[in-house]
């Protein structure tokens, strides 16, 4: 367990304030990061105008947002207005209490020894996923507060889109827990010493990785604040640091998944396994550690803006389908084959490779079975349910909504007057003349 016996507290007042600025300062980077790497992909130079390699753009930016005019919305509920973006940024905040940089470290020109942790306690994740949860009030209040109908949609969307990502990514981490036998940060770190948890539970670590980009609302998940069909989601009516601090919480929500990341699956702040050994783990002790995080960290960052590059924003519901009938059934699949394989290696004396083999066929035949599965055909079923029913009705609910599979629209009144209009005009028309009566008049000419 990680020794928090000689903090005093000053001592967690200055590593709370250490956090927080190495999170305003890693947003900054972040967002050059994000556009420098962005233009590399589309042959084009980026910022480099401010500062050295355009470094200095986001502060201009920063500043732009701080000096901009602040507007509050007339029809909009002013104390949930303003309330909804600090609730985003202070839930975003407290992730990184619990999150490990480090070992034990020594303050420089001090006899402090701290571990490079503000704090820990025996359900550490839970924290994480709770302070995740809560901070989506913030999108929501914000969107329906707006007293507009875009910033709702995106509110509303962000609510379903959070429900169904942070299943998957809490049963993501339930394997995790079933291996290791703690939900405390250091404890899962320090279960890593001999190998990665991203070796034994892949899967796990996909569904997450999915899951993360979903839950900080980015492309191709990025429904809430989906421009071509929401101008920009929750955050419409917003302005000036109101808006900044939406976008302050979402690059430190990033930050935020990309930390438990590492931890959970990367070893945390452990070096690399050929760094590790070198000089009996040296490179494991004093402050190399906080590199071996910061640089797993932004490797997830880096992700993050490769997706965003190359990536199509999906449809809503391709995303919630993709959610609810695909992560969430192989997540919960993954929990039962990571908890027969813990009680058969606890309770048994069957050889754990003969499970492993076992489980691995199973596993195999099951996602044939899923491939080769014949499948209904849909075209009978839509016809058996539309028979005898009344007309879809698009408007019926006050929005004009697409019709569902099997449902065909009435028809357009516009175009029936225009049929009608062309078969008036085809009646009033004089008839053509006939062929012979042609032919009569071609010869009167010649003679």
């Amino acid at each position: 367990m990680v020794d928090f016996s000689n903090d005093t507290f000053w001592t967690y007042l200055v590593k709370a304030v250490l956090i927080i600025v190495f999170l305003l300062t890693s947003v900054l980077v972040a967002i050059w990061f994000e556009r420098k790497v962005v233009a590399r992909m589309q042959v084009r130079p980026g910022p480099n105008v401010h500062g050295p390699f355009g470094l200095l753009q986001s502060l201009a930016d920063a500043m732009k947002l701080l000096l901009k005019e602040d507007i509050t919305v007339k029809a909009a509920d002013k104390v949930v207005y303003l309330v909804a973006p600090m609730i985003s940024v202070f839930c975003a905040l407290l992730t990184f209490a619990v999150i490990p940089f480090g070992p034990q470290v020594t303050i420089p020109f001090t006899d402090i020894s701290t571990p490079a942790q503000l704090t820990d306690f025996p359900v550490a994740v839970l924290y994480i996923l709770a302070c995740a949860s809560v901070g989506v009030y913030g999108i929501v209040l914000g969107g329906w507060s707006s007293g507009s109908t875009y910033p709702l949609l995106g509110s509303v969307r962000s609510t379903a889109q959070v429900i169904s990502y942070e299943l998957a990514m809490g049963l993501s981490l339930v394997s995790v827990f079933i291996m290791v036998g703690s939900m405390s940060t250091g404890d899962i770190v320090s279960y890593q010493t001999e190998y990665w948890l991203i070796l034994p539970l892949f899967p796990a670590f996909l569904i997450y990785v999915i899951s993360m980009v979903g839950e900080t609302n980015r492309l191709p998940f990025d429904l809430p604040e989906a421009e071509g069909e929401l101008v920009s989601g929750y955050m419409t009516e917003y302005s000036s640091m109101k808006f900044a601090w939406f976008f302050l919480a979402e690059y430190i929500n990033m930050i935020n998944v990309s930390a438990v990341a590492t931890t959970l699956f990367l070893g945390g702040w452990r070096a690399p396994f050929p760094i590790s050994t070198i000089n009996d783990g040296m490179f494991n002790e004093g402050w190399w550690p906080v590199l071996w995080f910061l640089v797993k960290m932004w490797g997830f960052m880096f992700l993050f803006v490769w997706i965003r590059g190359t990536v199509l924003r999906l449809r809503y519901d391709q995303f919630m389908r993709f959610g609810w009938k695909v992560l969430i059934p192989v997540a919960l699949g993954w929990i039962v084959c990571v908890s027969v394989v813990r009680g058969v290696r606890e309770f048994s004396g069957v050889d754990l490779q003969t499970v492993g083999v076992v489980v691995f066929v199973l596993a195999v035949v099951a996602m044939l079975a899923l491939r080769f599965w014949p499948q209904k055909q849909p075209e009978a079923a839509a016809t058996t349910e539309t028979d005898g029913a009344a007309p879809f009705d698009a408007f019926a609910g006050g929005y004009p909504v697409p019709p569902l599979p099997g449902q065909t629209l009435p028809p357009s009144p516009r175009a029936a007057r225009r049929e009608r209009a062309a078969a008036g005009a085809l009646a009033a028309a004089p008839p053509a003349p006939s062929d012979s009566s042609t032919a009569h008049a071609q010869e009167a000419d010649d003679e």
